[in-house]
């Protein structure tokens, strides 16, 4: 085989190689240098998740201590998920039904606008705190007020392990686990590190964002599966590094080229 043309192929390569470096493993996120101090580990419960701005709350508003609640689900009316309308006092109530309830946001100013009492600020309590203090505040208008809050629009970000598989999760419930959030989206990926999985939290007082890592790959840390997510965490599984595979997924194309280059070489030759 001609020298020259042995010289050019083994330069090919080489570019290829060195080109291929630049992008390989490119897609994991959040690296962290070897003698990166992570954070303490969360405890299981973590703390209560508390409102902010841009939250979409629901409110259902009953009077009497909840007794009309508590009178029509024996009742059945509960169940029909419609509202009712009650007469009351010489006063017409709308009795939201489960499931329900008006919606308001929370502006950026951490208030939000409720029927008849006004602007609140809400921004920082926790939803038990927030109920308390909605319900004082109607204690001037209402006999007894009732209410029930709900945050519709929490959210954590989810990564398996695997580019292209990050998911935006809703979190239903205020005590949904690590490993729920995980099932959520499928479990780990089959590339994900479970020993090796980041939990990125915002700190509230600090409002730094704190990095956590947890080992999952052991029942040993079975009780880091049940840190309760809060909103805005992001849940991170580091990939396993594919070295070899990227390698030559990289160099595939110039490989192609050489074998193509090498038979048309061939043919020439022969044709000569």
């Amino acid at each position: 085989m001609n020298p020259a043309f042995m010289r050019y192929t083994l330069l090919c390569v080489a570019a290829a190689l060195f080109l291929g470096s630049c992008t390989i493993n490119k897609d994991l996120l959040f690296k962290t240098p070897k003698d990166f101090e992570y954070a303490v580990e969360p405890d299981s419960l973590g703390p209560s998740a508390k409102l902010a701005a841009n939250n979409f709350i629901t409110m259902n508003f009953f009077t009497g201590n909840g007794y009309m609640l508590v009178e029509m689900g024996i009742a059945g009316g509960m169940l029909g998920g419609q509202n009712m309308m009650m007469q009351g006092g010489g006063q017409q109530q709308m009795m939201m039904m489960r499931g329900g309830g008006m919606q308001y946001l929370i502006d950026r100013d951490g208030t939000v606008k409720l029927p008849v009492i006004g602007r609140v600020k809400l921004e920082g309590m926790t939803i038990r705190e927030a109920e308390s203090y909605v319900e004082e505040l109607y204690t001037q208008y209402y006999n007894e007020p009732y209410v029930i809050l709900n945050v519709q629009n929490n959210r954590a970000i989810v990564s398996p392990g695997a580019g292209g598989r990050a998911q935006v999760i809703t979190l239903q419930n205020n005590n949904t686990t690590l490993m729920e959030a995980l099932a959520m989206v499928g479990g780990i990926d089959e590339r994900g590190n479970a020993s090796k999985v980041k939990l990125i939290r915002q700190n509230e007082k600090t409002k730094e964002r704190e990095i956590y890592k947890l080992d999952l790959s052991k029942v040993e840390g079975m009780h880091r599966a049940d840190i309760i997510i809060q909103p805005n965490d992001i849940i991170y599984v580091e990939p396993l590094p594919l070295i070899a595979r990227e390698i030559v997924r990289e160099i595939n194309p110039v490989i192609t080229l050489i074998s193509t280059s090498i038979l048309l070489l061939a043919i020439l030759n022969l044709v000569d």
